[in-house]
């Protein structure tokens, strides 16, 4: 017998944590007479549809399973319809957060599928598998599921459903009622030790990014998020989790992420595994964690202040700065103490910070979150990722949306339209914000002249939508530019904006532009690089690996987060070298410095 687990992820780097340890369990626990095959079928949202399906037709599964996030669902409810048509007779399981909550709607408007598996799946799947496999006394004595369960009375002769056959009903709906859908009791949490590592067998981990988790729940009730419920805050034994993280430094993946929902809510756990990461550093592997900044200690703080760089990067979710806000959504959050601790390990240099902010939450209002914005982006994170609140299904927000006001997507991802506070207007406004702050900063493509160009606003908040504006009335949101091209847009809006900066704009430009990578096409504005070709011949000794550019201004050198004025021009040329054969682990920019035209030396003062 044959089990399919199809995961359709967002991208072909991701991996699916879900169905690896599904799988890992089953293989560790069933003891069935009958031999049972657990399979994983991994897709990816940008594959057609007709070809997942081709996929799973020819793995001939005898039991389709689909797991099931807000980014897949339309995908899997489509297949499952399609698949249903081609093999009326394999029963269909979903699982996943987005069906686990409102499951009978979601049973009732898709009558193809099976049943659901709640919440948390490893104990649950197997007990699946031993029922497919014959064993067991039945699906109403496997915990956590939801199932359709089918009337035998209301079957034409002869007719076999695919669906669960059992005779439940009472006998006055015998006659009535063609199916009902049952509720089973709910899963226990389980003890985290006894899952199985999942990850073991897979092959092919240079282009993937790892999820892995060494904790399950949280200890915060932020009611935005689905984590609220969750009912048991657990963790993996330490020494599970070191033997683990060792066989991925030991097959160098590229990152490992870590899906812990506040990963250093446990002193001991934290710190523990950081010490093992940094003292068995391969050099080559990163480590993604969520964290509340605000509970981190002095000694974790120099620990990771010790950290190679590049080999840790922190997403840090402050969410907003405003009081009514962070109280009403029962966030846990001390702002100055959060703060304080950013700034600190940014004195490292060494570590990747992601800061994030959510638009659309109650109480903020459009100048409350300019305020929020300018508050946070003044921090200067690595990236500053604008969210819009999402409504997700069994979270507090979902059950108090009417309360709020708040309009949202009736489909994934259940983006916010409006709020109390907030109209569509104005969260127009923000998305034209989050996509200049994408393009612009997040990107790391424009460090110097974003830096640059702030000189010339009170508000980061305010340049970010002008030029979201500037952007909406040329119509170029609606064209796909090169990174050539943005730079040139940026000109087009300095010489109405700032015509004072545009001279210096013009080579802070040039500045990012190759800071980033050897340009095969030189901008328009640049001088002609003949005027210093000598200079290349001295310094660019690997070719293509190096360059050199003549600017007229001279731009900060070093870790600077902000410049604080316009920059003057300087008397002499200033001369750049830019290597690409080494780069910034955390920016993965060109080294760069300055370079002394009269000696042939070197002032080896680091760029931005």
């Amino acid at each position: 017998m044959k089990i399919l687990l199809t995961a359709i992820n967002a991208k072909y780097i991701h991996s699916n944590l879900a169905v690896y340890s599904l799988r890992a369990y089953a293989a560790q626990y069933l003891k069935t007479e009958q031999p049972v095959e657990v399979e994983i079928g991994e897709y990816t949202i940008n594959n057609r549809v007709d070809d997942i399906l081709e996929g799973i037709y020819k793995a001939k599964p005898d039991v389709l399973c689909f797991s099931c996030y807000i980014w897949n669902i339309s995908y899997v409810t489509e297949l499952a319809r399609e698949y249903h048509k081609l093999c009326p007779r394999v029963p269909i399981w979903a699982g996943g957060p987005e069906v686990s909550y409102e499951t009978e709607t979601f049973l009732r408007e898709h009558p193809e599928v099976t049943g659901v598996m709640l919440g948390e799946g490893e104990q649950t799947f197997l007990e699946l598998c031993n029922y497919y496999a014959g064993e067991g006394a039945g699906l109403f004595a496997i915990d956590g599921i939801a199932y359709r369960a089918v009337n035998q009375n209301s079957l034409a002769a002869g007719e076999r459903s695919p669906v669960v056959n059992e005779n439940f009903f009472a006998a006055e709906e015998r006659s009535l009622a063609p199916e009902k859908i049952f509720f089973t009791a709910e899963r226990k949490p389980i003890d985290m030790d006894r899952i199985p590592f999942c990850y073991d067998s897979v092959e092919d981990f240079r282009n993937r990014i790892i999820y892995y988790e060494s904790s399950r729940g949280c200890p915060f009730r932020c009611s935005y998020c689905l984590s609220s419920v969750e009912k048991q805050l657990r963790f993996r034994s330490l020494s599970l989790v070191k033997k683990e993280l060792l066989f991925f430094m030991e097959k160098e993946v590229p990152q490992v992420k870590f899906v812990d929902r506040t990963f250093n809510c446990r002193h001991e756990h934290a710190i523990g595994i950081w010490r093992f990461i940094r003292e068995h550093d391969n050099g080559i592997t990163n480590f993604h964690f969520e964290i509340s900044a605000d509970l981190l200690t002095a000694e974790e703080i120099r620990l990771l202040q010790q950290m190679r760089p590049g080999l840790v990067q922190l997403e840090i979710g402050v969410q907003s700065t405003n009081a009514a806000t962070i109280a009403e959504i029962h966030r846990t959050m001390q702002l100055d103490r959060l703060e304080e601790v950013v700034k600190e390990i940014q004195k490292g240099h060494n570590i990747h910070e992601h800061l994030d902010l959510i638009a659309g939450l109650p109480f903020e209002d459009y100048d409350t979150f300019a305020k929020s914005f300018d508050e946070i982006y003044a921090w200067k994170p690595n990236q500053l990722q604008l969210g819009f609140l999402k409504v997700l299904k069994g979270s507090y927000m979902y059950e108090h949306a009417a309360e709020y006001g708040i309009v949202y997507h009736s489909g994934p991802p259940y983006e916010v339209l409006r709020t109390r506070w907030l109209d569509f207007s104005e969260m127009i406004k923000l998305r034209q914000l989050e996509e200049m702050l994408e393009v612009y900063y997040n990107s790391g493509q424009y460090e110097v002249t974003m830096k640059i160009l702030e000189t010339q606003y009170e508000s980061a908040f305010a340049m970010y939508q002008q030029l979201g504006e500037f952007y909406e009335e040329r119509g170029y949101f609606s064209m796909s530019h090169s990174r050539l091209r943005r730079s040139e847009i940026l000109l087009e809006f300095a010489e109405g904006a700032a015509p004072q900066a545009l001279p210096v704009l013009k080579e802070s430009l040039i500045y990012d532009l190759y800071a980033r990578e050897n340009l095969k096409s030189r901008p328009a504005w640049a001088a002609d690089m003949a005027e210093w070709k000598e200079m290349t011949r001295r310094y660019c000794k690997n070719k293509k690996q190096s360059h050199v550019e003549r600017f007229s201004y001279r731009f900060p050198a070093g870790e600077v987060r902000t410049i604080a004025k316009l920059p003057e021009r300087e008397k002499e040329m200033q001369y750049v070298l830019f290597d690409y054969a080494k780069r910034d682990p955390l920016n993965r920019q060109a080294f760069s410095q300055y370079i002394k035209k009269e000696s042939g030396g070197t002032d080896c003062q680091r760029i931005m």
